[in-house]
This record gives structure tokens, C-alpha cells and sequence, in this order.
């Protein structure tokens, strides 16, 4: 078979591929049977399980030894790596996180998610007065010990956690945040506490940081985490009780704003991709 538009004959276990990825992408559970891809992308039983196999030692998808269902790895996030955060972080992103800095003086970050990490991808640490740290760009942050990772991991979908604390419990992020991974109490009390309250909270329980506070919140635009806002500040300059006063509602109206440019940004490009 050959496209109409081009000489180079059609890759059909390629589409077969990405086909298998775009079903587990549209699960609501997250997960799914061989036979259940199967009655999905219309391909026998026996292809769609060589066609996970393949993607499985990819690394995009992995099988669950529980109930033999398969499901995506955090990996596939690396598919879409780059391909629209550049633009609306500077854009829509950076300029909000001045206004920020104005309102509260203490300095911000934003993250985006890579693998078991957040790393910053915007600050305004080089603006503030009050800044303690100048180079942070591209700097890693411990999912589990810091706001910004419990932001993200709270509010992500259970099969996205369980992929992140799978990575964890390998130990490739430290013992510290393998043992939190393996708790199964922290982990539930921890995604239940972020939720209820809308945020984050880290107030020194990061090894490396010790004298540092913040807190965070999750930026969201149609039901997918894009990242994370916090205020970082000095655990001595304040109690939790004056910083919650301080920075919560400035930080929520920000990421508010934030998502709600995204928003109209999206509507503007379906708009035109239908004109």
C-alpha cells in the first residue's frame, strides 16, 4: 500500500503501534485486557500481543503480573516532550509569574514532570529580592519531598501514580523516596491532603533544603496536570499559618489565569483547524 502523496509504501505495523497506544491512551481505567485492545483497534488477539510486546520492550507500556493488563508507561509522556511546553511557558506562563513576584515579593517556580522528577522550567529567582538561589532553570526537584512533585503526583490519575511510584520503589530516586512509595498510608493520606485543600505543602522536609518552605499548586487545562506554580521562602521569615494567608490566593488566581489562557489559546487553534 502506498499513500497518494508519496512514493514510500505504508508502514503498517507502525499504525498498527501507535493505534494500540491511542486505545490505552482513551481507557477510563487506564488499563486493558489483550482481548478488549483487540475488539478496540479491530486486530486478532495473537497481533495485538506482539505489537505489546514490542512496545514493551520500548518501555512505553508495561504488563501487570496481577490481573495481565497492560498499560502505559510514564515514558510516553517523552513522545510529546517539548512539542507545545516551550511555547506556553513563555508565553502565557513566564509573564504571569511576574505579576506573582509583584504581588508577593518571594520568588517562583514552574515545573513540568520528567520521569520520577519535576524540573524547573521557569523562575522568577533571578527578579526577586528575596531570592536565595539564582540558577534554577533546569534544576531536579524529588517528586514525594518537595510541594511542587506532591502537587503533580496528587493530582495526576491513579495509573499515572502508579507508574511514577513503580519507578520510585526501584530506588533510583533514593531509599527516602522508595520507602514513601512503598507506604501505601502516606501515599493515600498524601494525595487525599492535596486534593482536599487545593495545594501543597513542603516546610523543610526536603534533605537537601532544609531552611527552605514552599507551596504549590497543580496547573491544569482539560483534565491533564501540565505542571506545577510555587512560592518559595524561608521556613524562619514565617509560620505555615501567616504563609497560607500570604501566598495561597495569589498563587491559585495565578495558575487560574494561567489556565484559562491556555484555554482560549486552544479554542483559537480548533477554531482555525475547522475554518
Amino acid at each position: 500500500m502506498t499513500d497518494k502523496t508519496t512514493n514510500y509504501a505504508h508502514v503498517r505495523g507502525l499504525s498498527r503501534g501507535l493505534a494500540i497506544l491511542k486505545a490505552l491512551n482513551q481507557m477510563q481505567s487506564g488499563h486493558a485486557s489483550t482481548q478488549q485492545l483487540s475488539q478496540v483497534v479491530g486486530l486478532h488477539r495473537t497481533t495485538v500481543r506482539r505489537l505489546l510486546e514490542t512496545l514493551m520492550s520500548e518501555g512505553l507500556v508495561r504488563r501487570s503480573d496481577s490481573d495481565d493488563t497492560y498499560r502505559l508507561t510514564i515514558k510516553v509522556r517523552e513522545l510529546s516532550e517539548g512539542f507545545t511546553d516551550d511555547e506556553w511557558i513563555s508565553s502565557i506562563a513566564a509573564p504571569l509569574m511576574g505579576e506573582l513576584m509583584q504581588r508577593i515579593v518571594w520568588p517562583s517556580d514552574l515545573t513540568t514532570s520528567d520521569g520520577s522528577e519535576m524540573i524547573i522550567r521557569e523562575t522568577t529567582h533571578r527578579y526577586s529580592p528575596l531570592s536565595f538561589h539564582r540558577a534554577m532553570v533546569g534544576r531536579r526537584l524529588p517528586m514525594l519531598l518537595t510541594s511542587a512533585g506532591r502537587a503533580y503526583f496528587a493530582n495526576i490519575n491513579d495509573s499515572e501514580q502508579e507508574n511514577i511510584l513503580n519507578l520510585l520503589r526501584s530506588g533510583s530516586a533514593g531509599e527516602a523516596q522508595a520507602a514513601l512509595a512503598n507506604d501505601t498510608v502516606y501515599i493515600k493520606n498524601l494525595v487525599r491532603s492535596v486534593r482536599d485543600a487545593g495545594f501543597a505543602w513542603n516546610r523543610s522536609d526536603w534533605s537537601d533544603q532544609q531552611k527552605i518552605s514552599a507551596i504549590a499548586v497543580p496547573i491544569i487545562h482539560r483534565a491533564r496536570v501540565l505542571g506545577c506554580l510555587n512560592v518559595v521562602y524561608l521556613t524562619k521569615a514565617m509560620s505555615k499559618k501567616e504563609a497560607e494567608v500570604k501566598f495561597i490566593l495569589p498563587l491559585q488566581d495565578i495558575s487560574s489565569k494561567i489556565e484559562a489562557l491556555l484555554e482560549e489559546q486552544q479554542l483559537l487553534i480548533e477554531s482555525k483547524n475547522n475554518s
